[in-house]
């Protein structure tokens, strides 16, 4: 989506030319300042200059080619559009093939100005976030992971995990396969006094049945055949920190009464042991599904339910959040980006819109391979395919509503919450937008009245 609010430089020295231009693209909401030379207009340039620069290329002083040269050690990212006259075509050619970003053969129509403009601009708002989103990513190593997203939901759990971090309240993480869970909870422990001790994560599916007690507990030499030494088990490891435990749902009931017990008593005893050894570490469990349906069919213990889910955190998968499917792609794109050592790919508004109408069954963990794959250019667009596969199972109305809402999210981001200024981007009524906004449960930074 362009971002009108972005500042354009023109520079002519013939004052009618200039002063026409201008206006033309004034009109069509550009936000422009005119300048005779590229002297007058230096100033205005910089590396962090946010907009587009238009020139023409024969000027008194530096040339338009000059200031291309300039802006390629200064500011490589600005696009520049150059104006020619009829026999400099080939220059401006050549000028494209040194990074220009387009030309315009004189004389022109004022439609064919404000397009190229338009376009420049649109490029521009995309390498601007994609700077932005580096700048995120950088900073990840601050105190807790980010959990990214624009969606009510996801704030709601930002908001959860604030208030609930510092204290010692064991939580239950419910949600799919993928949508990130372990991401939620070490969260929870960054942002915990527990910070600085250990994190330990145990899938409770991946253990076979006759390994987990050991595997948790621990043991002695001598326990059982094969236990040469002493094993410190996973909850006397993590004691002082956080202990999580992914898919709760697959604990084996023997193993829930002797969990129930650390969780009561604060203690456990190592296989071959009767020596009763202090523990103190934060539960943090994650599970699939209903947890009060394993509880009704006798598989899970309700007892250890209640002390399990002191707090409940819900994670819906992707494809009842898909405002936030564009955040967190971009966010993987420049992750994997960084991994690989490869530039990281500029999203356009028609994959933006293909990333939203798919459902994403994988969640996050296939947004995130999807992401991979596009970086490294081994795989089809993963914003065209299956998209007709998704939409095939959808009214027109649920399509149009989604693309509708992912859209309106993403101005409101990009506005920082004003919702006047996003209506004037969206081209919208106020008063229209607001009742979108309400029927479509999106949330609003501040307060929204800018």
């Amino acid at each position: 989506m362009v971002n009108n609010s972005l500042p354009v430089l023109y520079i002519e020295d013939d004052e009618l030319v200039r002063r026409a231009s201008v206006q033309s693209l004034q009109l069509a909401g550009f936000d422009v300042t005119g300048y005779a030379s590229v002297e007058a207009a230096a100033r205005a340039i910089s590396a962090e200059f946010p907009g587009v620069i238009v020139s023409d290329i024969r000027l008194p002083g530096a040339s338009g080619l000059d200031l291309l040269a300039q802006c390629h050690e200064r500011a490589p990212d600005v696009p520049v559009i150059l104006v020619t006259g009829h026999g400099d075509i080939s220059m401006a050619v050549q000028a494209m093939r040194d990074g220009a970003y387009d030309f315009i053969e004189k004389p022109f129509a004022s439609e064919r100005l404000i397009e190229t403009v338009r376009r420049a601009l649109e490029r521009r708002t995309l390498v601007l976030e994609n700077h932005a989103l580096r700048r995120e990513l950088a900073g990840q190593n601050a105190v807790a992971p980010r959990i990214i997203g624009r969606s009510p939901v996801i704030e709601q759990v930002r908001r959860l995990i604030a208030n609930v971090a510092p204290t010692d309240a064991s939580v239950l993480i419910n949600g799919d396969t993928g949508a990130g869970k372990e991401l939620i909870a070490r969260s929870l422990h960054e942002l915990s006094p527990r910070r600085d001790k250990p994190f330990l994560a145990v899938n409770c599916g991946a253990l076979p049945e006759p390994m987990f007690e050991s595997e948790m507990f621990g043991y002695e030499p001598g326990a059982f055949t094969g236990a040469a030494k002493r094993r410190i088990g996973k909850l006397e490891h993590a004691s002082g920190g956080t202990l999580f435990l992914d898919e709760i749902e697959s604990m084996p009931l023997g193993l829930q009464v002797k969990l129930l017990r650390v969780l009561q008593d604060g203690v456990l005893e190592r296989l071959g042991s009767n020596q009763p050894i202090r523990v103190n570490c934060r539960i943090v469990a994650a599970a699939k599904g209903d947890m009060s349906e394993h509880v009704a069919a006798g598989t899970f213990r309700r007892d250890l339910l209640y002390r399990l889910n002191v707090v409940t955190i819900a994670l819906p998968p992707l494809a009842e959040r898909r405002e936030d499917i564009v955040p967190l792609f971009e966010h993987f794109l420049l992750d994997a980006a960084v991994r690989y050592q490869r530039p990281a790919p500029i999203l356009t508004d028609r994959q933006r819109a293909g990333l939203t109408q798919r459902d994403w069954p994988g969640n996050v963990r296939e947004l995130r391979n999807a992401a991979d794959r596009l970086v490294l250019g081994v795989a089809e667009d993963p914003m065209t395919a299956s998209v007709n596969e998704a939409a095939d199972a959808q009214s027109l109305k649920e399509r149009v509503e989604q693309f509708e809402r992912a859209v309106i999210a993403q101005a409101l981001e990009q506005t920082g919450g004003a919702v006047a200024l996003a209506a004037d981007r969206l081209q919208l009524g106020k008063a229209t937008l607001y009742e979108k906004i309400k029927r479509y449960g999106i949330a609003v930074k501040g307060d929204g009245e800018r």
